[in-house]
């Protein structure tokens, strides 16, 4: 598809004399001529089949992806530009085959060749788009809105590498460059005619027109330039094939000549090498200047690349008349990342389109809204005034404006309150003065909403109280949720037909048609059913986990998981001292009425996080001695499963019994991963934390583990915490951190572990990892109480399948569509 052609109306074709769009062949036929004239096949040439079976799905939507930018042209539709440094959108092609309803032609096509629809599907990459539930989150929301035929299109960076791939090396993250485009993206479309420049460095100078007006001009700038690249977004079996537009950087001009018959090659390309890092990794390690740097113009890249092509588009259609911007267009900023979108929506309307300071930013104001999603403030984007001078002069010089104005206001509603004013500044003062990133999307959005209620709510009383009460009408909330197309309809395609058979399929597209299943928890052949669904999946897991991990699961143990992110507010180190317990148990005989159970925990430390790198050290550690153990091995198996990824969660989620959601209360957001497990008949064991606490109200106490203290607990402890006092009240805890000192886990690398044990012992544990544990043990021995009864079980999870329309992010996005973004 042409670039041009993108952007046409109907109208526009005719009058330039284009011929209308004709039909595409059909998938076999396209399938077919991919193979014979654009690949040399050979057999088990799965990549190759994969790519001609890819394209040929792209074809299929082509005329539907014309069709849908002709309609939001032609009708003039509000547009909605969702921004996100990250979206983790897994493979492309099973989610596309499901929402264009392809997946039987495309099997068909498949059936003159030695291989299996399953084997094409393994040979696409994982895109390395993203990196956790921020990045997921926002791949759901784009299939969420083009399956309700919302005109939202996502912006984002096409990383050449993404974050990296993880390999467990005698225990140790190995990190591995994640080379996800090295047999090309099939999906893509490079649209150069849509290339920006983006600006760094240079100085700012300012004069004065012959009306007395002074303007600002931004000099002797590094330019680099965006090139555009589209993906679409299949909705759900309605037509609609929205875009994600991904940006990569490359340099204005490819090298010195000069310099290069010179022979001075490395300087001859350093430009061009110095624009493509931009992109070339998702997340570098920002432990350095260096990484810090790459951070920031990796942010401003995607803002300035987005918002230009944003602006260019609306002009194209409305000319410079800007009166009607905001009522067109609204601008979704996903957490903080791309926050200084506000600064760069400013200095276009004033530097470039020559607008009042007022007009611009009250266009600015009135077409921006942030999204937070997280209570760390460790986590917020906080800039070194130093770095932003240097790079980005210009945005710094309109962040101090913004600053001043916005002050002005703060003084009046806080009369001679100087520390209220050093408390809200976007500038933080200090010996390096920083730039505050979240308070800068807070002080220009008309609306800034959390991700969980109870989230929203530690948003207004804590981290940005003092924002609420100058502003109670921008806060909201919009739980987060899940598409039920990749995970359920795709990923759980046994569970789905037996629903579908059983309700219909509009719980497709209506999840909360699944309530209905409360009708049938009495219904015995439907819980032997779920039970054979449970089982069927259950075994493709423990061939996954054997082929990556190396550790045998067995399919009548009791499956516990933990997938996510590791970090120690995640605790996945509660986790493990959780399994030693057990351990200790089997060693000391103490088997009577155990539940043979395999854990499983899967997840990625950030390269510059020692403690979470360790905390995977010590569960591969004590995996090692559990499983190596032949009197452990008929109670427990434990493994680390690495590279963990969207893929990988596919048949993670579909097989698991219990889903660990077991954050420290008060420091997750929300969580996605608890509602994937929720809506595939998952039982939940996790604290009163984000999203568990919705969970709750949903499927009802008798149907969910929850156990710890709660936000308020862990806010009123945080002073006087001694956890010597918790580790003491608890035998079972005390033996586990003998075990541990012992050096039982690391008899040939003495001490490794200190650091870990020191920080459960400390008062200054803000995860308060022993407070937690008793309780986590408890409501453990009531999982394998209730996993004994079979029936009742089974029972319960329905009840949470039942109960997981709440969470889906058709609902989510309802809610933006309506309260945010106003469609």
């Amino acid at each position: 598809m042409s670039d041009a052609a993108t952007d046409m109306t109907t109208q526009q074709r005719a009058a330039a004399k284009l011929p209308p769009c004709e039909p595409c062949d059909s998938l076999a036929a396209a399938f077919e001529r991919h193979v014979r004239y654009g690949l040399s096949y050979i057999e088990g040439a799965e990549s190759e089949l994969f790519h001609a079976l890819a394209l040929s799905v792209k074809e299929q939507m082509l005329d539907a992806w014309l069709a849908t930018r002709s309609k939001d042209n032609d009708f003039d539709t509000k547009q909605v530009a969702y921004l996100s440094l990250e979206f983790l959108m897994g493979r492309a092609l099973g989610n596309a085959l499901l929402n264009l309803d392809l997946t039987a032609q495309s099997r068909e096509a498949l059936s003159d060749y030695a291989v299996s629809f399953e084997q094409l599907q393994e040979a696409e990459h994982d895109a390395g788009l993203g990196n956790g539930g921020l990045g997921r989150l926002a791949a759901c929301f784009l299939d969420s809105c083009a399956s309700m035929d919302l005109a939202v299109t996502g912006y984002g960076i096409r990383y050449e590498y993404g974050m990296f791939a993880q390999k467990i090396s005698d225990g140790y993250q190995i990190e591995r460059p994640d080379r996800w485009l090295r047999d090309g993206n099939p999906w893509e479309v490079r649209l150069p005619s849509h290339n920006v420049t983006v600006p760094f460095f240079g100085h700012t100078e300012s004069h004065v027109d012959k009306h007395g007006r002074r303007h600002m001009t931004w000099n002797d700038t590094h330019d680099v330039l965006a090139v555009a690249y589209d993906m679409p977004v299949p909705g759900y079996r309605n037509g609609r094939i929205n875009t994600l537009r991904l940006w990569k950087a490359e340099a204005t001009d490819d090298f010195d000549l000069d310099e290069f018959n010179q022979g001075d090659y490395s300087e001859a390309v350093a430009s061009k090498n110095l624009a493509e890092q931009i992109t070339m990794v998702l997340y570098p390690n920002d432990a350095s200047e260096n990484g810090k740097e790459l951070r920031l113009r990796q942010q401003y890249f995607l803002s300035s690349a987005s918002l230009q092509d944003l602006l260019r588009r609306y002009v194209a259609h409305h000319g410079e008349d800007f009166s009607q911007f905001a009522a067109k267009n609204v601008l979704q900023l996903n957490d903080t990342h791309p926050s200084i979108a506000v600064a760069e929506l400013m200095r276009l309307l004033l530097d470039h389109y020559g607008l009042e300071w007022d007009a611009a930013w009250d266009i600015t104001c009135n077409s921006l809204a942030y999204t937070n999603h997280t209570l760390l403030p460790e986590a917020l984007e906080r800039w070194p005034v130093p770095l932003f001078a240097h790079m980005l002069p210009r945005l710094l010089e309109i962040i101090y404006e913004i600053n001043a104005r916005y002050l002005e206001l703060v003084a009046h509603h806080w009369p001679g309150d100087g520390a209220k004013l050093a408390a809200m500044s976007i500038i933080e003062e200090g010996p390096v003065a920083h730039v505050r990133m979240a308070y800068l999307a807070i002080v220009a959005s008309f609306s800034v909403n959390g991700v969980a209620a109870l989230h929203t709510q530690l948003l207004k009383e804590g981290l940005f109280r003092d924002f609420f009460s100058l502003w109670p009408h921008k806060f909201n909330n919009r739980t987060n949720g899940v598409t039920p197309r990749r995970w359920l309809a795709h990923a759980n395609p046994r569970l789905a037909g037996l629903l579908s058979e059983h309700l219909g399929e509009g719980w497709i597209t209506d999840l909360s048609q699944l309530s209905r299943l409360k009708d049938l928890i009495h219904d015995e052949p439907f819980l032997g059913r779920w039970r054979e669904v449970k089982r069927a999946n259950k075994a493709e897991l423990v061939a996954l986990v054997k082929r990556e991990s190396g550790v045998s699961f067995d399919v009548d143990m009791l499956f516990d998981v933990q997938v996510k992110r590791i970090h120690e507010y995640k605790r996945q180190l509660l986790n493990i001292l959780h399994v030693i317990h057990l351990y200790h148990q089997i060693q000391a005989g103490n088997t009577a009425g155990m539940v043979p159970r395999c854990v499983l925990i899967g997840g990625k430390a950030a390269p510059g996080y020692a403690m979470a790198k360790l905390i995977i050290k010590l569960a591969a550690n004590v995996a090692h001695m559990v499983n190596s153990d032949p009197l452990v091995s008929p109670y427990l198996r434990f493994a680390f499963l690495p590279n963990y990824n969207v893929s990988a969660m596919e048949q993670i989620c579909p097989a698991a019994d219990l889903s660990e959601q077991i954050s420290t209360a008060g420091k997750e957001a929300s969580g996605t991963g608890n509602m994937k497990f929720m809506m595939n008949g998952a039982l939940t064991i996790g604290t009163h934390d984000g999203a568990n606490i919705e969970m709750l109200e949903a499927v009802g106490e008798d149907n969910i583990f929850l156990f710890g203290l709660s936000a308020a607990q862990v806010s009123d402890m945080r002073n006087h915490y001694r956890p010597g006092e918790a580790i003491a009240l608890s035998p079972a805890l005390t033996q586990v951190m003998a075990l541990l000192k012992s050096g039982h886990f690391n008899l040939l690398e003495p001490g490794i572990f200190d650091s870990i044990i020191a920080a459960i012992e400390s008062s200054d544990d803000q995860w308060m990892t022993a407070a937690d544990f008793e309780a986590y043990r408890l409501a453990q021995e009531n999982v394998a109480r209730l996993y004994l009864d079979q029936h009742q079980w089974t029972q319960k999870s329905i009840r949470n399948t039942a109960a997981s329309g709440r969470f889906s992010s058709d609902n989510t996005i309802a809610g933006y569509r309506d309260e945010i973004w106003r469609l």
